[in-house]
């Protein structure tokens, strides 16, 4: 970078003073607006146990879905156990979770359990060292809870695998980033803007300005899951955003290089965001569907006695397992026999919780959980196949 035509956004004159047409979104957002309502009011209404599920399900999608982005995978049943340990919730049986999958969801729960507090270096840079107890990122020596220095050279916003990862663009150098994030951080206490929006560019101003030397995605996410706590004013998720991101990461790190390549206009940014986040609310009242259709089920057999293993696959089918249950699979589920599954299907037939498909039979004859009484009309009821 230097005296040339500016390659980047933040090379021009006029940055970062950000502009964008409302009309091409707002249509959009005014649906993510009724749809986020909704959500929480039907969230909300679950029982207690079933919310805290659902609730410790999206943060362990947004801890582990957030650092896949970056290519690095969490071991998800840490991830849960210390979720679920700082929700105050059972953590009998999982592992106890590793210094930085601490850090990790320390970051997280404090960004939108705190979201109403001020947003500043300090915590940021307090998020950062969380991210990096070790002072190493893999095996390289970063500069941890303080800005970057570029003593390794310009900052570059990579993806892909190491041998042939894609240059998206050039960070603006170390010498800008303590002004420039003082500029981002007044901005941020004090914008009045659809919330939504300023999650947007709250979210493409940070990663522009890519203050740490490693890191920065994840703490942008935060940062938005922050902004979107503060607009759903609940520190309750239902919804993850770094996992819509995930599912569509080539899309997002696209979408980022051209915005800065281009100039102040963040319209087509904010549309894909709105875009992203409509998909994720599609996500999650799927769940919530999923969630209701559990609740009912038990609702209805509440008074049927059933042994632990019955309870413990039928739990699995309620959430959505994907494959059928034969025998065998019941009976490692279960860690029982199969000759113990066989007889535990049996009599879930007896009691009128499972019925025989008519269309199988012999090795292949399968169940499928009746649908008195469970969830709405048209939920899908997983079934389970014998053999």
């Amino acid at each position: 970078m230097g005296g040339g035509e500016p390659v980047y956004a933040h090379e021009r004159p006029e940055w970062p003073n950000f502009h964008w047409d409302a009309s091409a979104f707002g249509a959009t957002l005014a649906d993510v607006h009724f749809r986020r309502g909704a959500l929480i009011t039907a969230m909300t209404a679950l029982g207690f146990d079933a919310r805290q599920e659902t609730v410790l399900s999206v943060l362990v999608q947004d801890v582990t879905k957030s650092s896949e982005i970056e290519g690095e995978h969490l071991d998800v049943t840490q991830v849960r156990s210390s979720i679920a340990r700082r929700l105050g919730m059972d953590v009998a049986g999982l592992p106890p979770a590793a210094r930085h999958i601490e850090g990790v969801v320390e970051m997280l729960l404090d960004a939108t359990g705190r979201f109403d507090a001020p947003l500043d270096a300090e915590r940021l840079s307090g998020w950062h060292a969380a991210l990096f107890p070790s002072g190493r990122s893999n095996l390289r020596k970063i500069i941890v809870g303080a800005w970057r220095d570029d003593h390794e050279g310009p900052m570059m916003v990579l993806s892909g695998p190491l041998d042939r990862q894609r240059v998206h663009f050039e960070a603006p150098a170390a010498e800008r980033v303590p002004q420039e994030m003082d500029q981002f951080l007044a901005w941020f206490g004090t914008a009045r803007l659809d919330p939504v929006v300023q999650a947007a560019v709250a979210h493409l101003w940070f990663v522009t300005i890519h203050p740490f030397d490693d890191g920065n995605g994840r703490i942008a996410r935060a940062i938005t899951d922050l902004a979107l706590a503060r607009a759903d004013g609940t520190d309750q998720r239902f919804y993850s955003m770094s996992a819509q991101i995930e599912r569509e990461r080539t899309a997002y790190y696209e979408v980022l290089e051209v915005t800065q390549r281009g100039g102040m206009d963040l319209t087509a940014w904010i549309v894909w965001f709105i875009d992203q986040l409509q998909a994720a609310l599609t996500s999650a009242e799927g769940v919530l569907e999923r969630v209701r259709h559990k609740q009912g089920f038990w609702d209805v057999h509440r008074d049927v006695e059933l042994n632990g293993r019955q309870i413990k696959v039928l739990n699995k089918v309620l959430d959505g397992l994907n494959s059928k249950l034969r025998s065998s699979k019941y009976a490692a589920l279960a860690g029982c026999s199969k000759p113990t599954a066989v007889r535990d299907l049996n009599d879930l037939v007896d009691r009128g919780i499972l019925r025989v498909d008519p269309g199988a039979g012999g090795r292949s004859t399968s169940y499928l959980l009746t649908r008195e009484g469970v969830g709405r009309q048209g939920a899908r009821t997983p079934d389970v196949e014998d053999g």
